[in-house]
């Protein structure tokens, strides 16, 4: 299996990197706990990608237009055809001895004669994925070429490991949320939200007024552990940031502050993937999204929290958890997932590291800001380990949005791996802390969850991807174009204001509550391609899952024309990401050229995370 290191620590003295510009690892407190979609070293083949209608050209004009006036789903290029039906990283299982655990997709799911016929040549069935048509099973190496020759066998991969990817900051001011309080009644009450994550442990602040839990079910995926509680430590933080009532703290209970989430009444659905390690598997996460799915109806589950993933091994089209992902969001599930915590890494300075599923252009992908401990969001700016865009292989334009991130006081559990090894981040008084401090854009996503919580509480009604639109077309685009921030040791990180480190803006509760836009069709992310002249082409994405849907971007001038959505600084011709002396995308010799935009990358390994200590930018 493949991991994904989201919470591996490696001291960042002996990474190597330039001290004075994007040394260090990445990562701040939290070693372990920032998301870890890592690196993002990538194994597949190159897309093709077909031209878009809009073009960002010269210095001077740099406006982005999402494909034609109509907006179809099917303007945009489409993925090449693949040449071998099983992932490169197979490659080295390939006629060997041993036994290896694959994630088997089919064009139809097999019959239980199929099956049977498969166990008797020495496969073991570990799980059937009906969601994506696929199966888990364990069988000898050298039946993978013959499972290929299989025409009913779309695409095999290994079973992935995947991982997580935290003065405390206060973030309510940030995102508005406060105002929003003021105006609606509005606490989440009735809204399902899974999280797909380490476990929820019980907490006060995760009871109703009744005193009876709000987590209403629990289920475990993790291999040989049935217990649904939170080993790590870090699925209860996240649970906490959704829906916790801050019963716990305020001046009365010896805390600075309450430590509420936006949502505190929402329902939490438990389902737990990872160990006490902070580790799991494709297969398990592949499977807790295809039960939220079946108890949607039974919870009313509108949303799937998702603080967690792995690098990039082939494009989303084929990966099975993002298949996984796209069957939630088709089952009208908004799915919320972090970026990554690689944004101070490689050559490409962080750009192109968003990890699996946030690299699915039907999520919700959120990066991380810092609120700089005020009041007031105009000096707020991305958190330096933030993962940056456009996606490895599909050239997807992520994130979509941000949100706080940055040391982010949430729930605690006493005596989790993450509490027994980083004590120094209790949060209140000694001996009886009921909270934790934590950064990462896996504290940022749930910030998100919640607002999506809030707006369908509002409005019922609402689809996944008019929430996602709505989202971006309201998030607040005033984010001043060039910021700095520096980690514990010193080190400097510069970043500046572009569609590929701050999507479509900052996370405005209040703003998306207040607007009534219904978007029609997809709001799938858009697709970058890269031009010679060092400019990029941005185009409507085509998706074969949401074949015969229109495309919300440009559907509308008026409404949802870029300049609405993204907002002019994004692309200003001011930002050096469009610029001659861009070290990303000015020269194809660069060699951040060939990270962001050639067939592999490899920014940085996947055991090249957060150093022991790191609580956060600064």
């Amino acid at each position: 299996m493949r991991e994904i290191n989201t919470s591996l620590i490696t001291d960042r003295r002996k990474l190597g990197l330039r001290p004075a510009l994007f040394s260090a690892a990445w990562g701040r407190v939290l070693g372990m706990v920032l998301l870890t979609s890592l690196a993002i070293p990538s194994y597949a083949a190159n897309n093709s990608l077909g031209n878009g209608n809009g073009t960002v050209t010269g210095p001077k004009t740099y406006s982005v237009v999402w494909g034609s006036g109509n907006g179809t789903a099917a303007t945009s290029g489409t993925v090449a055809a693949v040449t071998t039906k099983f992932s490169a990283d197979l490659n080295d299982h390939v006629g060997q001895d041993g036994m290896v655990t694959v994630i088997v997709q089919h064009r139809q799911m097999p019959t239980s004669t199929h099956l049977k016929a498969m166990q008797g040549r020495g496969a073991i069935v570990r799980s059937k994925l009906h969601t994506i048509r696929a199966v888990t099973m364990h069988i000898p190496a050298s039946m993978v070429e013959e499972l290929a020759k299989d025409p009913n066998v779309a695409y095999i991969t290994p079973d992935r490991i995947q991982k997580m990817t935290s003065a405390p900051e206060l973030f309510a001011t940030a995102v508005e949320a406060d105002i929003a309080a003021s105006q609606f009644a509005l606490d989440g009450t009735g809204v399902g939200v899974a999280v797909i994550d380490s476990g929820v442990a019980a907490h006060a602040d995760l009871n109703n007024a009744s005193g009876a839990s709000r987590v209403v079910y629990s289920q475990s995926f993790v291999a040989g552990d049935t217990t649904t509680a939170d080993k790590f430590g870090h699925g209860t933080h996240v649970a906490g940031l959704i829906g916790g009532n801050g019963t716990s703290s305020g001046t009365g209970n010896g805390y600075a502050a309450k430590y509420a989430g936006m949502a505190p009444n929402v329902n939490i659905i438990n389902l737990r993937v990872l160990d006490q390690n902070g580790s799991g598997s494709d297969s398990q996460v592949i499977a807790a999204i295809q039960q939220a799915i079946a108890l949607k109806s039974t919870y009313n589950i509108r949303v799937i929290n998702m603080s967690l993933g792995r690098p990039v091994f082939e494009s989303y089209t084929l990966d099975p958890v993002d298949q996984a992902v796209e069957a939630a969001w088709k089952a009208g599930i908004v799915v919320v997932c972090a970026a990554g915590n690689s944004g101070r890494s490689g050559s490409a300075h962080g750009f192109a590291t968003i990890g699996v599923p946030a690299n699915d252009p039907a999520v919700i992908t959120v990066g991380a800001t810092m609120t700089k401990g005020t009041a007031t969001r105009v000096d707020d700016q991305i958190a330096s380990y933030s993962s940056k865009g456009p996606t490895v292989l599909d050239h997807i334009v992520k994130p979509d949005l941000v949100a706080p991130g940055n040391r982010m006081v949430s729930l605690r559990v006493p005596g989790s791996t993450l509490d027994s090894k980083y004590s120094q981040y209790q949060v209140g008084p000694s001996g009886t802390s009921k909270y934790f401090m934590l950064s990462g854009t896996s504290m940022a996503t749930p910030v998100v969850s919640a607002a999506v919580a809030l707006m369908l509480q509002q409005t019922p009604t609402l689809t996944p991807d008019q929430v996602k639109a709505r989202l971006m077309k309201t998030a607040w685009k005033g984010i001043v174009p060039y910021t700095s921030s520096t980690d514990d040791l010193g080190n400097v990180y510069p970043n500046e204001n572009d569609l590929f480190t701050y999507g479509a803006g900052y996370l405005d509760v209040d703003a998306a509550l207040l607007n009534t836009d219904l978007a029609t069709g997809v709001a799938l992310s858009p697709t970058a391609v890269p031009n010679a002249n060092g400019s990029a082409t941005i185009t409507n994405t085509s998706n074969s899952n949401f074949t015969g849907s229109s495309v919300v971007w440009g559907s509308n001038p008026t409404m949802w024309a870029n300049s609405v959505v993204w907002g002019s600084n994004a692309l200003s011709a001011t930002s050096v990401v469009w610029g001659a002396t861009s070290v990303v995308w000015g020269s194809t010799s660069d060699s951040g050229y060939s990270v962001v935009w050639g067939s592999t990358s490899s920014t940085a390994s996947a055991t090249a995370a957060l150093s022991d200590g790191d609580d956060g930018d600064n």
